[in-house]
């Protein structure tokens, strides 16, 4: 199946569990008292894609008020978990400079890569921005960095998740019942072929984040240029 299968069917699957209301909400949404943090390697939308997808979730606010929506300052797409957010984790609880050097070492040999993003999909729990990367760039990446967390033997998560094959951007989540499970359906179907457009990504970040990457919660460890010419 390749990538935009993989978000058609998703899509498909997610409008016959919503059509019945059977939304997964998203309960630590109502909570200051969520402690989930990680560390996250990222790449942040640039200021034109964000302002289409704010154009969008202005339409969405419109019909579903209640739900949670991204904003520009936190849009993001995970390029790996290094940790996964869980209760409780803090950086005292790792050494942030050996992780930051682990990261450094190990994107040596990356280069800018480019992401597309057009339409949306969905799941019970979100509506998803479709990013499709241009070649393997990306790909190449994340085995890169994953393969040098494990010869290193430094504690990560990256096995313990889901390995990411997509370039996805998560834009809204489900915190209350859906007001009009099909008119929230036919707007996803409305935006399924939007071109918000492709990025070069020639530069990531590792964070300190909480789940939803909110800005208040994150802290910017390091950036990291990709490419041989920047790091000259």
């Amino acid at each position: 199946m390749n990538l935009q299968d993989y978000y058609d069917t998703m899509r498909l699957d997610a409008f016959r569990h919503l059509a019945r209301g059977e939304t997964q909400l998203d309960s630590q949404l109502h909570t200051l008292q969520d402690d989930r943090r990680g560390l996250t390697l990222r790449a942040k939308l640039p200021a034109p894609i964000a302002t289409r997808v704010e154009q969008m979730l202005a339409n969405f606010r419109e019909i579903e008020p209640e739900q949670y929506y991204y904003p520009a300052s936190d849009l993001h797409l995970t390029i790996s978990s290094v940790i996964s957010c869980y209760p409780g984790f803090t950086l005292e609880t790792v050494e942030p400079a050996v992780y930051q050097q682990a990261v450094r070492a190990s994107l040596q040999a990356s280069e800018p890569f480019t992401v597309t993003y057009t339409g949306i999909t969905a799941s019970a729990r979100a509506v998803i921005l479709q990013g499709t990367p241009a070649d393997e760039g990306l790909v190449q990446l994340r085995e890169q960095v994953r393969s040098f967390f494990q010869q290193i033997g430094l504690s990560q998560s990256m096995d313990e998740r889901y390995q990411l094959q997509t370039a996805h951007s998560t834009v809204i989540r489900f915190r209350s019942p859906l007001r009009d499970p099909a008119r929230l359906i036919e707007k996803v179907a409305a935006y399924q072929h939007y071109l918000f457009g492709s990025f070069r990504v020639e530069a990531l970040e590792l964070v300190y984040n909480d789940w939803y990457h909110r800005a208040p919660n994150t802290l910017v460890l390091e950036t990291y240029p990709l490419g041989s010419s920047e790091r000259r």
